[in-house]
C-alpha cells in the first residue's frame, strides 16, 4: 500500500502487529542505504570523476595550460599527443594563442617525417604570429622546396619582429645573392642586416660584421673596428658557454682560456696573436659548437636523404651544422688554401675551422671543379665578386 510519503510497503495479511511494522521499516532503511552507497561508488569512480572535472574547467584555463605546454615541449610528440587525446583538447590546442607561444622544439620536424599536414601545422603557427615558425618554414621553403619568394617573405616577417637568426639568414642571402644571379647581391643590405642582428646579440652576425669591416666588404674598410668586433664576438661566444660547461665539469675551465692550435704549415696571416689569447683569434675560442637550429638540422637531413647534393653542380655549405645549399653554381666561397671546402658565410667558416678543417687543410696548387675545369692561379672562380676577399668573392682565406 502507499503511504503519505509515497513509499510502497508490502501488503500484510492478517493482523498488522508492531513487530511486523518494525521489520518493514528496517527492510526499507537497508534498501535506501544500499542505494545511496551505490550512487557514491558511481560518483567517485576515477573515469566519471575525471571526465566531470575536466568538463567543468573553463576554456581560458585550459588554453593557459596548453600555452605553457607548447612553450616548454622538448619535442613535437609532447604537444601532438595532447591534441589527439580528445576533441576539446584538439580544438583548444590549435588556438592562435597556443600556437603563437610554441617553442622551436615543438615543431622541430625531421626531414624524413615531412608531409603536407606538417607543413600546414607550421603554417598555422606562422599565421598565429609565431616568429620561430615563420623563420623555420621560411628556411624550408626557400632552400628545400625552392619557393624563394614565399620563403623570403616569411623570414622577413620574422625579421620585422626582431628575430636575430632571421636577420642574419637574410644577410647571408643578400651577401650571396641566393635565389638569383650574382648581380642580385646587395652587400650594403647584408651589412645592415648583420649590424641589426649583432645588436640583438647574434654572435655569428657580429663575427661576420667584423670580417666585413676588416676586408672592406660592403662597407668602408676599418681594420681596427673590425678587430674590435671580432674580439667582442669571441668574448660573447665564451660567455655564452662558460656557465654551462664550467658547471658540468666535462671540459676543464682552464681550457676555455687557452688557445692550442694544431701544428699547421700555413697559419692565418691575421692570426699572429692567437697563440697568446683566444679572444684575438679570427675563429673564436676553444668552446663546444653551439646547438644547430632545428631549421638547419632539417636542411642537413633533407639533402642527406637525397644523396647529399642539392642539384647538379651545386654544393652544400661545408659546415655540418649549417645545411644551406647553393642556389646557383659557384655561389659559395671556397677556402683560399685547399679549395676543397666552401662556406656560405664567415660564421660557418669559423665554426668549421675549429671543429675539423684546421686539421685537414693542405695547400693545393691547382683547383679542379666538378665539371673538370681548373684554375691555374688557385683563386677559384675569379671575377664573380665585387670588392670581395682578396679581390675575389669566391675565395675565402681560411687558414
Amino acid at each position: 500500500m502507499r503511504t503519505r510519503r509515497g513509499f510502497c510497503y508490502p501488503r500484510l495479511e492478517g493482523d498488522v502487529s508492531f513487530q511486523n511494522m518494525s521489520m518493514v521499516v528496517k527492510k526499507r532503511r537497508d534498501f535506501t542505504a544500499e542505494q545511496m552507497a551505490s550512487r557514491k561508488r558511481n560518483r567517485n569512480s576515477p573515469e566519471i570523476a575525471t571526465r566531470d572535472l575536466f568538463e567543468t574547467l573553463p576554456d581560458d584555463l585550459v588554453i593557459s595550460i596548453l600555452c605553457k605546454l607548447s612553450s616548454t615541449a622538448s619535442c613535437p610528440s609532447d604537444f601532438t599527443n595532447v591534441l589527439i587525446t580528445c576533441k576539446r583538447l584538439n580544438g583548444l590546442g590549435l588556438h592562435s594563442l597556443v600556437l603563437s607561444k610554441a617553442s622551436q622544439k615543438t615543431f622541430a620536424i625531421k626531414a624524413k617525417n615531412w608531409s603536407e599536414p606538417a607543413q600546414r601545422f607550421l603554417k598555422l603557427c606562422a599565421d598565429a604570429g609565431n616568429v620561430e615558425a615563420c623563420y623555420t618554414l621560411g628556411m624550408i621553403r626557400f632552400y628545400c622546396l625552392q619557393n624563394r619568394g614565399n620563403g623570403a617573405s616569411l623570414m622577413a616577417k620574422a625579421a620585422i619582429s626582431s628575430h636575430a637568426q632571421a636577420l642574419y639568414s637574410l644577410a647571408v642571402i643578400q651577401f650571396n645573392g641566393s635565389g638569383g644571379s650574382k648581380n642580385d647581391k646587395d652587400l650594403r643590405a647584408g651589412v645592415a642586416l648583420c649590424a641589426r642582428a649583432a645588436f640583438l646579440g647574434h654572435i655569428d652576425a657580429l663575427r661576420e660584421l667584423g670580417h666585413c669591416l676588416q676586408d672592406g666588404y660592403g662597407v668602408r674598410q676599418n681594420v681596427t673596428e673590425g678587430r674590435r668586433f671580432l674580439v667582442q664576438a669571441n668574448a660573447r661566444e665564451l660567455a655564452a658557454v662558460f656557465s654551462t660547461v664550467a658547471a658540468s665539469g666535462v671540459v676543464p675551465t682552464r681550457s676555455l682560456f687557452t688557445w692550442n692550435p694544431l701544428p699547421h704549415p700555413h697559419p692565418h696571416p691575421r692570426n699572429v696573436n692567437c697563440g697568446g689569447c683566444p679572444l684575438l683569434s679570427d675563429f673564436g675560442c676553444n668552446v663546444p659548437a653551439p646547438e644547430a637550429h632545428p631549421a638547419s638540422r632539417f636542411m642537413t637531413e633533407w639533402f642527406l636523404v637525397r644523396g647529399g647534393s642539392p642539384g647538379q653542380g651545386l654544393r652544400l655549405c661545408s659546415h655540418v651544422g649549417c645545411g644551406r645549399p647553393e642556389t646557383r653554381r659557384h655561389e659559395f666561397r671556397r677556402c683560399s688554401v685547399c679549395g676543397t671546402v666552401n662556406y656560405c658565410s664567415r660564421a660557418c667558416q669559423a665554426l668549421d675551422w675549429k671543429m675539423r678543417h684546421k686539421a685537414e687543410c693542405t695547400p693545393t696548387e691547382r683547383w679542379v671543379d666538378e665539371d673538370g675545369d681548373g684554375d691555374e692561379n688557385g683563386n677559384g672562380d675569379a671575377g664573380e665578386g665585387e670588392g670581395g676577399v682578396n679581390g675575389n668573392d669566391d675565395v675565402m682565406p681560411d687558414s
